[in-house]
């Protein structure tokens, strides 16, 4: 496949006797898990192809059900893995917004210049998203709210902030 995949979850646990599973979503709002998507999960260094046949909100996790997946016993090699979709299947965006694994890789400076380092990551929390920002030796958690992000540029890859006070400090 020419289209790159974009992880929109892990699969964590099985689900009944009949081939369920539990998916903790990247962004539970997504629109991209619908009944007849095609599905990637990363198995051993290779995308295997499935379809999605049903899923359904369970608490902040999603059940979801794969095609001639019909038993406990198949659906547990997929426990541990990421599910995948092509980046055609995500909704498109209104101008100015953006996916957050779009930002993967951005490097981090603050409106004085100074380097912060790599988001490697980014999480949603019960407070608002997360970017994880890799800097030499140390980790920073920063949050992505307009107080903070004061600019993303992606045609230089970078995310200048406004850190307040403290922010920074480990």
């Amino acid at each position: 496949m020419d289209e790159p995949l974009v992880p929109l979850g892990e699969i964590v646990a099985t689900h009944g006797l009949l081939g369920w599973l539990k998916l903790n979503p990247f962004n539970p709002e997504t629109t991209a898990l619908k009944p007849g998507a095609e599905v990637f999960i990363a198995e051993a260094e290779k995308q295997t192809a499935l379809v999605l046949e049903a899923s359904s909100p369970h608490k902040r996790q999603l059940l979801i059900k794969l095609r001639q997946v019909d038993s406990i016993d198949a659906a547990a090699r997929y426990v541990g893995t990421t599910l995948s979709v092509p980046e055609s299947a995500l909704e498109v965006l209104a101008p100015g917004e953006y996916y957050h694994y779009q930002i993967i890789g951005f490097e981090v400076f603050t409106t004085g210049g100074e380097r912060v380092g790599i988001v490697e990551s980014t999480m949603a929390t019960a407070g608002g998203e997360l970017y994880l920002v890799q800097g030499g030796n140390k980790e920073h958690l920063i949050p992505a709210v307009k107080e903070i992000i004061d600019k993303i540029d992606f045609a230089n890859r970078t995310i200048t902030i406004d850190p307040p006070a403290g922010l920074l400090d480990l």
